[in-house]
């Protein structure tokens, strides 16, 4: 191990023993172990038999999934990742086109190692380079055709952005027009309903097909789930299994995944509504520290997820962050990192959740300002000894 793994296992372990905190830590094993051991979603018989390869509390699982989303069926798949292949390959022989339309900072191009393209066969184009989803106009006037109109709800890279209702509709529509489907990544989906003041059934009508994740917003162990027609879903089993995720026992998953549908979901919308006030409190407190430049960004949340700037470094930030959570109890941020562009900025997450809710606006401008004032007493003490 390095020293730079050393630090930052210091840095994790001083985190997730923070008694306030804006959402909850990674668990330790035994603390999951545990809550899994006593977790008991109502409706859900525990004395059934284990699932093997499908069927019992997985078959259960895709079927409230499918309730829920308001499609015909759902396939529960171990990862996202695969989801989004198989849905994005079964459309491509559907609609006999192997283009997708997307955006170059999409999760599909960021964080899944190109695999449409190296596993699939598909290749992308980009309606826009806008840090947002594309407009109707952009998606009419795209260059070439496409079978598949793929969108991220909500944009992790950009913000957690997402648009307007009527902008959504609109640049649906004009996929349909150029005769091409429409495939929502919504691995976080579930935070969406307050931003769009609809439900979950009403989003994801306007698309074809609908990824969704069990542990991004939900809390789930791992898993994700592909809804859609019920001809569609059936080709995609079959793909799942050739893409290797027929697994014999995923019960943990599917167990805790249920949970979190029963107990996350309905809170969902109490953490958005709460980002909002720790969004304000941040701008308060950073600009009463006279703080020269920052962003909070969405300045309004669109989800319980939103991004903060600073114009420190990244290790600045976190190691003034952790020496306060060690002498206070409160951890306000965690990992900070430096995109490069813009320069000399550095940025994090935040995601509110449970523990968030006791937060006032108070403390997180208190927060907020003594973790400036930490930073630039370190920068201060480093200019005295260079």
């Amino acid at each position: 191990m390095t020293d730079a793994d050393d630090l930052m296992t210091r840095r994790r372990a001083t985190w997730a023993a923070a008694e306030h905190t804006l959402s909850a830590p990674f668990p330790t094993i035994s603390a999951r172990l545990a809550r899994l051991a006593t977790t008991s979603p109502g409706g859900i018989d525990l004395h059934q038999q284990v699932d093997i390869y499908g069927g019992g509390i997985v078959a259960e699982l895709e079927e409230r999934t499918a309730d829920l989303l308001g499609c015909e069926e759902a396939a529960f798949f171990p990862t996202g990742t695969m989801a989004q292949q198989v849905a994005l390959r079964c459309w491509a022989e559907r609609t006999g086109s192997s283009v997708v339309a997307s955006h170059p900072r999409a999760h599909l191009e960021v964080h899944e190692r190109a695999a449409y393209a190296v596993v699939s066969g598909l290749r992308t184009v980009h309606p826009t380079h806008a840090p947002r989803i594309a407009t109707a106009a952009e998606v009419r006037a795209l260059g070439e055709p496409f079978g598949t109109l793929m969108l991220e709800l909500p944009m992790l890279e950009p913000g957690y952005v997402l648009p307007e209702w009527e902008a959504l509709q609109e640049v649906v529509a004009a996929a349909r027009e150029r005769d091409a489907v429409v495939h929502f990544d919504g691995a976080r989906l579930w935070e969406c309903t307050t931003h769009f003041g609809r439900g979950l059934a009403e989003i994801a009508e306007l698309a074809d097909s609908v990824y969704v994740s069990f542990y991004k917003s939900l809390g789930g162990l791992s898993g994700a789930a592909l809804a859609g027609p019920a001809g569609f879903v059936a080709e995609a089993r079959a793909w799942r299994h050739r893409y290797g995720g027929q697994v014999f026992q995923q019960w943990p998953a599917a167990l805790a995944a249920l949970e979190g549908l029963q107990r996350e979901l309905p809170r969902l919308p109490s953490y958005v509504a709460h980002a909002r006030v720790v969004a304000e409190a941040l701008r308060e407190g950073l600009a009463g520290a006279g703080v020269p430049y920052f962003r909070v960004h969405p300045r309004v949340p669109h989800t319980h997820q939103f991004q903060v700037w600073l114009p420190y470094g990244a290790e600045a930030l976190m190691e003034a962050g952790t020496a306060l959570t060690e002498e206070t109890g409160t951890c306000l941020f965690r990992l900070w990192t430096e995109p490069g562009d813009p320069p000399g900025l550095s940025v994090t997450a935040v995601t509110v959740t449970e523990p968030g809710l006791a937060w006032t606006a108070q403390d997180v401008a208190r927060e907020a300002a003594a973790l400036v004032e930490r930073v630039r007493k370190a920068e201060a003490a480093g200019k005295g000894t260079g």
